[in-house]
């Protein structure tokens, strides 16, 4: 990887303090940051073990995620008599992918634990999944005593060093009086400004220390400053962009719901009238179902969104980051826009994309005093008639629906699986999804109409995190039915967390897309690769090797199969009847089925195909 010049990390630092120019209302929002507001304890003779579990007590942990092993063990022991829910999980992957999906679906900071060496180190995956997708979670780690370290001690690792990259922060404790302090912290950092991971790793000799704990500590932040209010004059610029675009689109990111500013997305949008397009990360965000939504952009996204963006004279980017997924080839993406870009995160604005207007904040204030600005601008009469840009993107709609072709072979459909999984399990349902075709299906005909329904792996395209997050979901929400869409492949890393579901009593219910491959990777090889299928036959069709019907059973769940359009219907109504155990449907699908429309990695937006071999056909005249 390049390193960054002075020169660029200077022009850095200046481009976010100029589009932070903090402003009073700024200031007030970076005040010293404080402690969760529970009972203060008076102070008590502990070990460093005590104080660490009376400290996420006092932080209002519900449920933690972990394995222990000899690092960690002396934080067990008080452990065991704690009011925090500790669920066993089979594999450390299992606790921080299900400490995300917690996260996710709670907007709670999830919790993970694992021991030194390779428990921390088999955190190193999720950590950095939750790292991308800007999910708040803390990962405690056991290390080996303080003397030991760096001495090559039985399981050491410098997991610090390891997840420096991708941790929002972490900490070495080296004192047992510094643990509340420490972990008090941690869960700041990991919710406070732009969510993300939190390590903490402690020694073993200062697990066993004896210590005082008390409660509150006192945080000591210096220079952590979030801004959550935007200045004033760069919101009443967008609103004044906004007011004259003619053709603008509202590019809405997963930051608007880390914000919770959902329903002044709503409102923003049916002020101004201006198109919609929520991301991966931002489905649910806005409803699928409203008129003004085009849908997801990007690389898999609707026709009308992935034009609606390149063909737009105004961008305004709410909690987005600009992904390359989303612009295709970054010098073609939207040629003729004007970029207001907000964000919690100042440096994210500019980093991918130039921006005219950047404004640094939380959404949900940015969102709230847009739509003030947005008022004023409306009551001085200045507003632009966006119908012609409607009856373009209105044609493109109607031209280029989502939609597939049954498989010629008589094979069982997965977009019509996913479509009616979504259709009977209804929009109160959460769906989470692993990474593949089946995740870009489950994008495309699942309708998502209200925040928080709709968990993935955006950035980090992780293999494997759909069985865990599940769990941990619906152990955040275990009133809610919750449903992963899984590939045969990414089933197979993590499924023995299906024996945890089992024990700790989480129904979750478990749709498998078996196509017998590596779906994405075989649909590559098949346009890129002359249809040289290099290692992507898994098996699972040829040998039903597993059986994922045995293998559910063996894991102390109920497994049905599904192989013809027939049966769909009432194998997913079956599967909503069963409520005291998980579930696991094998759907056995066709293997050639595609994701379309789709953008090849590396061309420009431009060039989206609709389907194999078909472009979509526009008139420059309208566009």
């Amino acid at each position: 990887m390049t390193r960054p010049t002075p020169e660029t990390l200077a022009h850095t630092a200046r481009r976010a303090r100029a589009a932070a120019d903090v402003d009073p209302a700024a200031a007030r929002s970076a005040a010293t940051p404080a402690v969760p507001a529970v009972r203060p304890s008076a102070p008590a003779q502990v070990s460093g073990a005590g104080s660490l579990v009376r400290s996420l007590e006092a932080l209002d942990v519900d449920v933690v995620f972990g394995i222990p092993g000899g690092a960690i063990l002396p934080a067990y022991d008080p452990l065991y008599d704690s009011t925090v829910r500790h669920i066993l999980v089979r594999h450390e992957q299992g606790a921080g992918h299900a400490a995300t999906g917690y996260a996710q679906a709670t907007g709670k900071v999830g919790v993970c634990i694992a021991t030194s060496g390779p428990g921390a180190t088999n955190l190193v995956t999720p950590i950095a999944d939750a790292y991308m997708d800007s999910v708040a979670m803390v990962a405690i780690t056991g290390q080996v005593a303080r003397p030991s370290i760096g001495t090559d001690a039985f399981q050491e690792a410098d997991i610090q060093g390891i997840t420096l990259p991708i941790t929002k922060h972490n900490f070495l404790v080296q004192t047992a009086e510094e643990i509340p302090r420490v972990l008090a912290e941690a869960f700041h950092l990991a919710s406070s400004g732009r969510p993300g991971p939190v390590l903490v790793d402690i020694p073993k000799d200062v697990l066993q220390a004896p210590t005082t704990f008390a409660w509150p500590p006192t945080l000591d932040l210096p220079g952590y400053r979030p801004t959550l209010h935007p200045h004033g004059k760069q919101i009443r610029e967008a609103a004044r962009l906004m007011a004259g675009a003619r053709r603008p689109v509202l590019y809405v990111g997963g930051g608007v719901l880390k914000a919770d500013a959902t329903d002044g997305l709503r409102r923003l949008a049916e002020l101004t009238g201006i198109p919609v397009v929520t991301t991966l990360m931002a489905l649910g965000a806005f409803p699928d179902s409203h008129r003004q939504h085009l849908g997801m952009p990007g690389m898999h996204g609707t026709v009308a969104a992935v034009y609606g963006l390149q063909k737009s004279d105004l961008i305004v980017a709410l909690g987005a980051r600009f992904d390359d997924r989303v612009t295709g080839k970054l010098d073609s993406f939207a040629p003729d826009a004007t970029v207001v870009h907000a964000d919690i995160d100042p440096a994210e604005i500019g980093k991918n994309r130039h921006v005219d207007v950047p404004i640094v904040g939380d959404a949900k204030h940015v969102i709230d005093e847009l739509i003030a600005a947005v008022t004023v601008e409306r009551s001085a009469g200045r507003t632009t008639d966006l119908g012609d840009w409607w009856t373009q993107l209105d044609d493109l709609r109607d031209r280029y629906p989502l939609g597939y072709d049954e498989p010629s072979d008589g094979t069982l459909s997965p977009q019509y699986v996913i479509k009616r999984l979504g259709e009977i399990a209804g929009p109160d349902t959460i769906f989470v999804a692993g990474v593949g075709q089946h995740q870009m299906w489950a994008s495309q005909f699942i309708s998502y109409e209200k925040p928080h329904t709709w968990l993935n792996s955006g950035g980090l395209g992780t293999m494997g995190y759909a069985v865990p997050a599940a769990m941990g979901a619906k152990v955040g929400k275990p009133d809610t039915v919750v449903w992963a869409v899984d590939g045969d492949g990414c089933f197979q890393m993590t499924n023995q967390e299906l024996a945890t579901c089992a024990l700790e009593g989480i129904p979750v219910k478990i749709a498998v897309i078996n196509n017998g491959n590596l779906g994405m990777v075989r649909q590559w090889q098949t346009l890129f690769y002359n249809e040289r299928y290099s290692n992507t036959e898994l098996g699972t069709h040829k040998h039903r090797i597993p059986d994922f019907v045995k293998l559910a059973e063996a894991l102390g769940c109920v497994g049905l199969r599904c192989e013809n359009a027939a049966d769909v219907d009432k194998t997913i109504a079956a599967a909503m009847e069963i409520n005291d155990a998980p579930v696991v449907i094998d759907f056995v699908v066709g293997k050639d089925a595609m994701v379309w429309p789709m953008v090849a990695a590396g061309t420009s937006n431009d060039e989206i195909m609709f389907a194999r071999g078909v472009r979509p056909v526009f008139d420059e005249d309208d566009i």
